[in-house]
């Protein structure tokens, strides 16, 4: 069956490494803080001025002054930092963030993302998402793999104005992994239960099926 939310996100946690300086995007993204593996360090960074994001409060842990880029309530680790939008944004054009995971409302095969906008459809700003892709080490999607509609989200060529241009290295939906390659989206894994057949009719872009696709 495909992922859930907590699904591709626990997915995505895989892609850690010890070390990393990430930084995480709103929705789904913001959902790998909880999925750390035990013993690995990791330093979660947030454009609003902290390093060091702990995994999501429960009720009785909620500090309403502290929360993430997105207005969320967080959690702080032992020696987080906190620190100006400035600093935090030198930080991600000084090209010290080893990870970005965003959520994207549509991704071309060649690696182009579309996250920020929808013309017609009231927006704050695009917020740190054009800084990130632009130096971030590795960009990875996390978001589901069509739109309420039942539209591919993986499209030939991005329709909606345009985060980035061939950034995105990595997408994990609720269907599949996949890789952007020259030659288009690579199927690295797929969901269980999900077929290869399904996951081609959701895919609008190029799409390289080789071998045997193994299971998240």
């Amino acid at each position: 069956m495909p992922l859930d939310k907590n699904g591709i996100a626990k997915r995505i946690a895989k892609e850690l490494r010890d070390g990393f300086y990430v930084n995480l995007g709103i929705g789904i993204p913001t959902l790998v803080a909880n999925f750390i593996p035990d013993g690995m360090q990791i330093l979660l960074q947030s454009e609003n001025g902290l390093l060091g994001i702990g995994p999501f409060p429960g009720k009785a842990d909620i500090d309403p002054d502290l929360i993430n880029a997105g207005k969320q309530t967080i959690t702080s680790i032992q020696g987080a930092a906190f620190f100006d939008s400035s600093a935090s944004f030198a930080m991600i054009r000084g090209g010290h963030i080893d990870l970005t995971v965003l959520g994207a409302f549509e991704v071309s095969e060649t690696g182009d993302i579309a996250s920020w906008k929808i013309p017609g459809k009231l927006v704050k700003g695009m917020g740190g998402a054009m800084d990130l892709v632009a130096s971030a080490k590795n960009i990875i999607v996390a978001m589901m793999h069509t739109n309420p509609q039942g539209e591919s989200k993986l499209l030939k060529k991005c329709t909606l104005p345009l985060t980035g241009v061939g950034v995105v290295k990595r997408i994990v939906t609720d269907l599949a992994v996949l890789d952007v390659t020259p030659r288009g989206f690579k199927l690295i894994e797929r969901a269980a239960d999900v077929t290869v057949e399904q996951i081609i009719r959701a895919t609008e872009g190029k799409l390289i099926v080789e071998g045997e696709i193994p299971v998240i």
